[in-house]
């Protein structure tokens, strides 16, 4: 669900929502201010408003900015992680795995919610518990990646976590990078060129028990 469509539903003040309903709707409104103002420059007053709710009802939910904050990178870190373990559980072929998990990091940036930036730009990362979560999901996006390597090239968990931390972190560089700039090349091509660019180096490595 988009930040739009989390805040479409009860604008006016007042209106009546189940609690999960509600704070699907508070989550949505904070994205939006966040993404648009960043964290510092943004305030719960900006937020109850985006939300078309008084301020106590905004606290009832969450007791302060940070909290608020936190609540929405869990959300959106469980997004990456779970498209790029969707990514690699999509295929058997490694080719096309490489490049279903490239595709997950440009279509996590290209979204029109700019989740990514809580998660890759934030400007709260000197907040500890902000710097783990980013940290946690970055970490867990390679083990994923990097159990597929293991199990088929028969590396080891180090060297395996090696590659598959160069392989996520190449990703979501790039993916930022084609974004920001407003590159002419299109997603389909951009992921395409960067499949090849990665799927030189790690077809280097043979499949386990080819004994290459």
């Amino acid at each position: 669900m988009t930040a739009m469509e989390q805040t479409e539903a009860a604008r006016p003040r007042g209106t009546r929502l189940p609690r999960h309903a509600r704070r699907n709707q508070l989550l949505g409104a904070a994205q939006e201010v966040f993404v648009a103002q960043g964290y510092h420059a943004a305030a719960m007053d900006d937020i109850a408003e985006r939300a078309g709710v008084s301020k106590p009802v905004l606290y009832q939910h969450f007791p302060g900015k940070l909290e608020l904050y936190l609540a929405l990178l869990d959300q959106h870190c469980e997004a990456l992680l779970q498209s790029v373990r969707t990514a690699l559980a999509s295929t058997t072929d490694n080719k096309q795995r490489v490049e279903a998990t490239m595709d997950a990091y440009f279509a996590y940036v290209e979204d029109e919610g700019g989740a990514f930036r809580l998660v890759f730009e934030s400007d709260l990362t000197n907040e500890p518990e902000v710097r783990e979560r980013v940290d946690r999901v970055a970490m867990q996006c390679a083990e994923a990646i990097s159990d597929v390597i293991a199990e088929d090239t028969g590396l080891s968990k180090d060297e395996s976590m090696l590659l598959a931390t160069g392989l996520g972190g190449v990703s979501q560089v790039v993916a930022r990078y084609w974004l920001s700039s407003a590159s002419p090349v299109p997603r389909e091509k951009a992921v395409s060129l960067l499949t090849s660019l990665a799927w030189r180096g790690i077809a280097g490595f043979p499949l386990h028990g080819e004994g290459h």
